[in-house]
């Protein structure tokens, strides 16, 4: 049989207060990742930590202070959240007046309040989502991984699981919040919640950064998006090509009747180039009597990075 390597050196650590972003494409290795991390499986080689203690040697330890919220979130079908809530905290050794506001909180933190006696297998996908992110926080935990935590979740759902995970970060101030890793392939989440990225593919680590610093790898880093609307026959790309500095224009949204308004894009040649093409453009459009809807400079497309980085 053919051995295969799921995580090969992957390397990183993340503080309290941080919100880790952890990417890649189907395959890449990110939930074996995290089932090393939690205990669920054992590497062949390497080391996991999590708040100090070595998830091999002090596995009970470790995981004392670890929430996890895997793929599925799987729950006992039969079971109600309140109760599947109430096994999870006998399972922690969770008792008495303590185990029960554990899980008034985690249920207000989670809007569990309205289903907490139907049965888990009669509860939407974003509900049973919830169920287990609720079961993740009850505890406290030092350290939470989430594994596609607002998968299922409707926008305001969504919303709210974000500003809950800022929360929890904040918590305490930065040394005392939460150390938190979700994975997601939902890119607007790393710009909604994430301070940081660490993005892998086929299971070796090719980004760890800022938000800000991935998007400055994107091509249309301080690119100029302008919305116009001209006259028939206008020649916008290629007179945005003949201008200095311009290395290609992108149709951003076709035209689908005269005189409607056009989005194109320009990429610069190199990214500090950028805020020097804006006036430019506004300089070419007042020549050519374009009426200019909008004109912004972009800060980078993460769905390019992403493609640049993982693909090959």
């Amino acid at each position: 049989m053919r051995e295969i390597v799921a995580v090969d050196g992957v390397t990183f650590s993340v503080q309290p207060g941080e919100v880790v972003g952890f990417l890649g494409p189907n395959g890449a290795g990110k939930s074996t990742t995290m089932k090393m991390i939690t205990g669920f499986l054992s590497p062949t080689s390497g080391s996991a930590k999590v708040a100090g203690f070595d998830v091999q040697t002090q596995t009970r330890e470790a995981q004392r202070e670890l929430g996890y919220l895997p793929e599925g979130a799987p729950a006992y079908p039969d079971m109600t959240p309140e109760s599947f809530l109430a096994f999870c905290a006998d399972a922690r050794g969770m008792k008495g007046e303590a185990k029960k506001k554990a899980i008034e909180k985690a249920v207000s933190r989670t809007n569990l309040q309205g289903v907490l006696r139907q049965s888990v297998e009669t509860l939407s996908k974003g509900f049973k989502r919830r169920v287990g992110l609720a079961q993740a926080i009850m505890h406290e935990p030092r350290v939470l991984i989430m594994d596609e935590p607002t998968d299922g979740l409707d926008p305001n759902q969504k919303h709210e699981v974000r500003a809950l995970i800022r929360e929890m970060a904040r918590e305490g101030g930065s040394e005392k919040g939460k150390a938190i890793v979700l994975s997601t392939h939902i890119l607007e989440e790393v710009d909604a919640v994430c301070s940081r990225v660490v993005m892998i593919a086929k299971g070796k680590l090719v980004a760890d950064c800022s938000p800000a610093e991935l998007l400055a790898k994107s091509r249309y880093h301080n690119a100029v998006t302008v919305t116009v609307r001209t006259p028939a026959g206008a020649r916008v790309r290629e007179d945005l090509m003949g201008l200095a500095g311009v290395k290609n224009v992108e149709i951003a949204e076709d035209q689908t009747r005269e005189g409607a308004a056009t989005s194109w894009t320009a990429v610069p040649h190199e990214a500090d180039l950028g805020a020097a093409l804006a006036p430019k453009i506004l300089e070419l459009c007042k020549q050519r009597g374009w009426n200019v809807d909008a004109i912004r400079m972009e800060t980078g497309r993460l769905d390019d990075v992403f493609r640049e980085m993982t693909v090959g």
